[in-house]
């Protein structure tokens, strides 16, 4: 049973309380000690995994309740719950909650009521699939470098260039995508836009693999013709929209590498309390203990950071970059580390194929990567250090 004592803590109130344990009641009953196993075929087993969710009202989170929704808005700290508890039980399940919730993001924080209307209720039930199509090949973690271009010709704007490592890519029902729509160099010039899956000129260029499997893809935009009303907010806002989406969802990064973190910690003490070693119990040994209390340690300073840039954008804050940033580089690096140390503690186990562990080393290493890797992480948090103390 994993430390929930964390929830007594005054950044929640009852309600988050009582989320945490209805999510992870149904997590339990759902995925049980196996939500780690192999997946077959992972664009069928997110399917279906979305859908169970939509039936247990967890996707009702990543949307606002006048569209089908939980809460009357995004809430981090009800949206980093739902992660931390799906990612203890299964990787899978927690990527398909947060592609909901990142996919959508933009039109929940700056769609039209129009766009809310048509997009969000099914993202709220799990019946539609929601995508974030940032990423290109010479464009990651510099989102100014976009190049993708959105031209205007009559009514519609026609989409022309590649975006790649965009998850749920061959899967989604539809694409939030930034695109250069304007004249302005760097940031100035993007805008988002929703495009349908079925949009005549988008294809699936190629399906990537991944050391944890997920839908991912390469999409090529070939003279892809989309209406004007598609464009999300007003043009030339795409990099404020893109910022300020994942100013919500980053800390949620942080939040499933906390799940994946105290899934190792429960792994790593009850293979320590178990296997026996010179004629006593793995736990005895001090370097093993010194491991755990690493492994506690670093678990409770993650969700301190997790949970306190939570609080803050759910109280009013207008942005969390500088909390965000800290929740997630310091919760995915804490991660790796438990998670190597759990590896350790079971040995031979601990790199063997379908064991717990080894699907935590192969999970986790990608969340230090995506939505800002680590490096760019303490880019953001010295520029917001060094503005600050210049007053």
């Amino acid at each position: 049973m994993a430390d929930q004592s964390f929830l007594r803590w005054p950044f929640f109130d009852d309600a988050h309380r009582e989320h945490a344990a209805r999510v992870d009641a149904w997590a339990e009953g759902a995925f049980g000690l196996n939500g780690f196993s192999q997946h077959e075929d992972v664009d069928s087993d997110c399917r279906r995994i979305l859908h169970k969710l939509g039936e247990a009202g967890i996707t009702r989170y990543a949307v606002p309740a006048a569209y089908g929704g939980a809460l009357e808005s995004l809430d981090v700290r009800s949206l980093c719950l739902t992660r931390e508890t799906l990612a203890r039980r299964s990787g899978l399940a927690d990527f398909v909650f947060a592609m909901q919730g990142l996919g959508s993001g933009a039109i929940s924080l700056f769609g039209n009521d129009d766009q809310k209307r048509r997009y969000l209720p099914g993202v709220a039930d799990g019946s539609s699939c929601a995508a974030f199509a940032l990423t290109e090949p010479e464009a990651g973690s510099d989102v100014a470098a976009i190049a993708m271009t959105a031209k205007i010709d009559g009514p519609d704007y026609v989409l022309n260039g590649e975006k790649t490592f965009i998850s749920n890519g061959g899967i989604a029902d539809f694409y939030v995508t930034f695109v250069r729509t304007g004249d302005a160099e760097g940031a100035r010039g993007l805008s988002a836009v929703i495009v349908d899956a079925t949009s005549t000129g988008l294809t699936i260029a190629e399906r990537i693999n991944t050391i944890a499997p997920h839908p991912l893809a390469r999409l090529r935009f070939e003279n892809c013709r989309i209406s004007r009303d598609q464009l999300i907010g007003q043009s030339g806002s795409g990099f404020k929209i893109a910022m300020s989406t994942l100013d919500v969802f980053r800390s949620t990064v942080g939040a499933a590498a906390l799940g994946f973190a105290r899934r190792a910690l429960e792994e790593a003490t009850r293979r320590a309390n178990n296997r026996v070693l010179f004629g006593s119990a793995l736990s005895e040994l001090a370097g093993v203990q010194t491991q755990l209390a690493e492994m506690a340690l670093d678990i409770d300073a993650s969700a301190l950071l997790i949970y306190r840039a939570g609080w803050a954008k759910d109280n009013g804050a207008p942005r969390i970059t500088r909390e965000a940033a800290m929740a997630k580089l310091y919760a995915t690096e804490a991660a790796q580390k438990a998670i190597d140390n759990a590896v350790q503690i079971f040995g031979g186990l601990g790199v063997t194929k379908g064991s717990v562990p080894e699907a935590l080393y192969r999970e986790v290493r990608a969340l230090r990567i995506y939505e800002g890797a680590s490096e760019v992480q303490k880019l953001v948090i010295a520029r917001q250090h060094l503005a600050e103390s210049a007053g």
